[in-house]
């Protein structure tokens, strides 16, 4: 009940991890022939609570991460030469990632006491965490994160890794037959790149990051690499870990450019320690406007600076580590995890989804009429 990797790095709260599983088929093309090609490790994590195992890099490791019904278990599978592994306490290295000197099931009991739609949450999703990611790397992420899809985010960041980050190893990819697999690997295989440094994106340009797929995000990273390192670069990052107030680190990130409060808040929780940080968005304000106050809105139309605010204080007026209990909550609304949910559970947020689809449509032909 402490860590399920199974709801803590499918979730996206980082972009680094991989999925390890056999179902996985890429459809290539070869002399006009279908071929189905199983890869080890192919895809992003997102949305793969079913699975057991991910793969991914971490500082200058890339380590495997494996879920049992009991237990976590990890195995380095590459090293950077010039780390050490046996200097290194994995323990304590681990418990650092993935926040475990923070007690969770002390807090899930928390959370429920306060609400009781969360504690038939919590009993079905036990074990997610709010890792504690590398601050330039979770910077950079969340700003090719912003507005954009997973797919795309994952695209966008493997060829950010390609380009400017380090070579670490390549992972063998095996050939499906008969819904078996091949014995010997194929020659193809998946690279794995570690995330750049912002001493290594010293020499990018606007230029490159444009060809490679990032658009107007290519401008915001170069601003931003270029205001970081004015700041003080990483240090100036994790100086911020030692703020008590979440909103006072939002209006420090805000700064940099392409950082709106959302993607602030994503960084503040994710990487900064900032464990009352509600990152908000629509989602996260049809949470707070169906469990918690429909009025919350006040007839807005969009999230402004004051109904953000409005909503992140209606869960940090209720939780202990606040982050994390809405952290949960979002999860619960992942497609990946309706499986699990309650039935009566489900029927209720499709019969509130609709409702508020139906509002916005009125709303919407309401608008057309009187033009």
């Amino acid at each position: 009940h402490e860590l399920r990797p199974s709801a803590t790095l499918t979730t996206g709260q980082c972009f680094n991890w991989n999925v390890v599983h056999d179902d996985i088929r890429i459809r290539m093309m070869e002399e006009n022939k279908d071929m189905d090609i199983l890869t080890s490790a192919s895809a992003s994590a997102w949305g793969t609570f079913n699975e057991t195992e991910w793969v991914g890099p971490i500082s200058n490791m890339i380590l495997s991460i494996k879920e049992t019904p009991d237990t976590t278990m990890y195995r380095i599978l590459y090293q950077s030469p010039t780390c050490d592994v046996n200097h290194i306490n994995m323990s304590e290295f681990l418990t650092d990632y993935f926040q475990l000197e923070t007690a969770l099931l002390p807090l899930y009991q928390s959370w429920s006491q306060n609400d009781e739609r969360l504690s038939q949450i919590a009993a079905v999703i036990p074990g997610l965490r709010i890792i504690r990611q590398d601050p330039v790397e979770c910077l950079f992420s969340f700003i090719c994160s912003s507005n954009n899809n997973i797919p795309r985010i994952t695209k966008m960041l493997s060829s950010f890794r390609e380009t400017y980050g380090e070579k670490m190893m390549d992972l063998p990819v095996r050939l499906l037959e008969c819904d078996g697999l091949s014995l010997e690997p194929l020659e193809l295989t998946m690279a794995i790149y570690s995330f750049p440094t912002l001493e290594e994106l010293k020499s990018s340009t606007e230029k490159e990051l444009r060809e490679m797929g990032l658009g107007y995000r290519a401008k915001y990273i170069i601003e931003t690499r270029d205001m970081l390192i004015d700041f003080g670069g990483k240090e100036y990052l994790l100086s911020l870990r030692k703020q008590s107030d979440s909103k006072a680190v939002q209006e420090e990130l805000i700064q940099f450019s392409g950082i709106g409060r959302k993607v602030a808040d994503c960084v503040a929780l994710f990487s900064l320690d900032q464990h009352n940080a509600i990152p908000v968005d629509v989602h996260v304000q049809h949470i707070a406007s169906r469990d918690y106050d429909p009025t919350v809105l006040d007839g807005a139309k969009s999230l402004t600076p004051t109904i953000y605010q409005k909503v992140a204080r209606l869960f940090q007026d209720r939780f202990e580590y606040a982050g994390w209990a809405h952290s949960l909550l979002f999860v619960a609304e992942l497609k990946s995890f309706r499986d699990v949910l309650p039935a009566e559970m489900v029927a209720d947020m499709d019969k509130w989804r609709e409702a508020e689809n139906a509002r916005k449509a009125a709303l919407k032909e309401a608008k057309k009429e009187k033009a």
